[in-house]
Formats: structure tokens, C-alpha cells, sequence
């Protein structure tokens, strides 16, 4: 999948944009804090309707407007995005409006690789599961709505929970219950399946990274088993207590190892740094196999995080123009870029 030109209007710092597009390497050039990262951000937001980074829509706006808008054209589709506040976000493919907003994840699959994703590894699993929940979702219709609905079902049992003083519904409850529990299983049963298949190509792209002969595994661990049934409403009375639900697929973790340690605690901070970079290629690589797109990948910032054999390896890989379709890459420094990518025929230089 291509983009072909991006326009943004009141989104962050760009009042008005408009950027054309190689099919294959873009450098996105300027001063940190010019609006580099949020051409990125708006090309996140065409494939999720939403910021990479999990902030609020409104926070998007550019100060004192009161909408930001989003055209992409591709190679085989246009997408318009718009968000006004105090009202719905809206989004048009090829001029129609979909169902759903969540209808347009899957149409262009997309990698972004950021500063921060080392915060995957040492932060809690709401990070991993959003990693790989975000895999699942851009090939796997049939998960992301069974995941927007456990999502729902379960912020309206967490809110029927902290009622209790008002007068607890059991009726109500077990109402959500009975959706919740089949959502479950449906959703972290995926997940385990996807931790088998997706490790070779973690294993693989690891490898490629750093010639160390270290072995990277994922371990997933979950509430949701064989007996999920009875062990989730047995724990009824413990989560009024609590006043949220303590069981379930959002409690599911994946570990990361390497050579059978966590990496949260032994790992080097090169070592955490390559992983990270290992899944998101991953990630590029099972999306085209599964979805038989070659996803955009977008590197924030990417340089300054690694040492200078791993840029070099990096570049090796991305220059690989039958592996890797188009790139987005962020860089302060100018020289730089151009240094690293100067046998590059097809290369385009933003500079912001």
C-alpha cells in the first residue's frame, strides 16, 4: 500500500500541509519540535483514527481552531478523517462513509516504530497487550470487534460495580457476565495462537539485528483458561469489593525473554533496544504475509536510539527495496540522513 500525498489542516502544528510522497524512502527533515513526529501521527491516525501516541482527539486541534482534518490519497483508495469538538469524529473512504469507524483498520496496514517503545518492555502489560492486540486487529475483523465489545461490556460492569452504595443490580450483572465470558475466550485464545506463530519471525528479525547468537521467546499468560467460566464468577463477590473486574482478557500479559531470562530485568539496554526494533520488523513481516499488503513503516527518531553497527545493520534491511515497500523516516539531522541513505535512487527528502 502507498500514500501518495497527505494533507493536514489544524492538526497539532501544521495550520495547513501538504506532502507528496516516494513510494519507497521518505525522510521527514527539520529541528526536533517542528511537527516532524506528527506528520507520523497523522498517518497513524488514517489507519486507526487515532493518535500513536493514546492522546485525546481534542488535544490534535490546533490551538485556538475548533477541527483538525486528514486526507490521504493512496495507490488504490482516499481517505478523509475529521475530528470537531464537541462532536463525532467522521471518516470517508473513497468519499463514503463506513459502518464503523473501526471499519477502516486493515485497509492499510501500517508498522510505526517510536523513541519510547523501549517502555513496552519495562511498563506494565497494558503496552504488550496493545502491541500485539493492534496486530491482531489490522488482519483479524472477526477480533477487533469482539475486542471493542469486551472493551465496552467491561467499562459498563466496572461502572455497574462502583454503584453498589446506589443499590446493587445482581440482574444486570450477570447480564454482562454472560457477554463477557465468551468475548474472553475468544480474545485471549488469539492471542495464544498468535504468540506461536509469531515468534519465528521475532526470532528471525532479532538475528538480523544482532549477530550475538542470543534467542529471543515470548511466554503469554492469562486468567482465561479451560475453566474461566467457574473461576470468573466465583470471583464475583471480590470484584464488588474491589469495585472492578479482576479476571478476564485484560488482565493478559506476554512476557519477553531472552535466552530464558526477562528482559525486563537482565536485559542490557542495546539488548532491550534491538528487541523492541526485532518485534516491530516482526510485525512488518507477519502483517505482509497475513494481509498480503506490504504495511507502511514509520521510524521515529529511530537513529538516535540505536549505536552505530545496529544503524548500519538497520539501513542494510531497509534498502532491501523486495522486502521493504514504502518508509517514513524522522531525523534531526539532516547530514545524516543523507549520508546513510545516499545509495538510495528512490529517496525522498522533506525537509520541515
Amino acid at each position: 500500500m502507498i500514500l501518495k500525498s497527505l494533507r493536514l489542516t489544524n492538526f497539532k502544528n501544521h495550520s495547513e500541509s501538504l506532502f507528496e510522497f516516494s513510494d519507497r524512502i521518505n525522510c521527514i527533515l527539520g529541528k526536533n519540535g517542528i511537527g516532524k513526529t506528527n506528520v507520523l501521527d497523522a498517518i497513524y491516525y488514517l489507519s486507526f483514527t487515532k493518535s500513536a501516541i493514546g492522546s485525546p482527539d481534542r488535544l490534535a486541534v490546533t490551538h485556538d481552531t475548533p477541527a483538525f482534518t486528514l486526507f490521504g490519497t493512496y495507490e488504490k483508495l482516499k481517505i478523509a478523517l475529521q475530528f470537531e469538538k464537541g462532536k463525532t469524529k467522521t471518516l470517508k473512504i473513497d468519499g463514503q462513509e463506513p459502518d464503523k469507524l473501526s471499519d477502516v483498520v486493515g485497509k492499510v496496514p501500517l508498522v510505526l516504530v517510536l523513541p519510547d517503545d523501549t517502555l513496552m518492555i519495562r511498563e506494565g502489560s497494558e503496552e504488550r497487550r496493545k502491541f500485539f492486540d493492534g496486530a491482531l486487529s489490522q488482519f483479524d475483523s472477526e477480533y477487533l470487534q469482539s475486542l471493542l465489545k469486551y472493551n465496552k461490556l467491561l467499562k459498563q460492569r466496572n461502572s455497574l460495580l462502583k454503584q453498589q452504595e446506589m443499590g446493587f443490580n445482581s440482574k444486570l450483572l450477570e447480564t454482562y457476565d454472560d457477554q463477557l465470558i465468551p468475548l474472553a475466550k475468544i480474545i485471549s485464545a488469539k492471542r495464544n495462537d498468535l504468540k506461536e506463530v509469531f515468534l519465528p519471525y521475532l526470532q528471525k528479525n532479532y538475528t538480523d539485528l544482532h549477530e550475538g547468537g542470543e534467542v529471543p521467546e515470548l511466554n503469554f499468560k492469562s486468567h482465561v483458561t479451560e475453566d474461566f467460566d467457574q473461576k470468573f464468577k466465583s470471583n464475583v463477590q471480590k470484584d464488588v469489593v474491589m469495585q472492578r473486574t479482576l479476571l478476564g482478557s485484560h488482565k493478559d500479559d506476554f512476557e519477553f525473554l531472552l535466552d530464558g531470562e526477562l528482559i525486563k530485568r537482565f536485559g542490557s539496554q542495546g539488548q532491550q533496544k534491538t528487541f523492541i526494533l526485532a518485534l516491530k520488523l516482526a510485525l512488518y513481516d507477519f502483517l505482509t504475509e497475513k494481509t498480503d499488503k506490504k504495511p507502511l513503516l514509520l521510524l521515529d527518531d529511530i537513529f538516535d536510539k540505536l549505536d552505530d553497527s545496529r544503524i548500519q545493520l538497520l539501513i542494510s534491511l531497509l534498502l532491501d527495496s523486495n522486502r521493504f515497500q514504502q518508509i517514513f523516516i524522522t531525523d534531526a539531522r539532516k547530514k545524516r540522513s543523507k549520508e546513510l541513505f545516499k545509495e538510495e535512487k528512490e529517496i525522498n527528502f522533506i525537509e520541515i
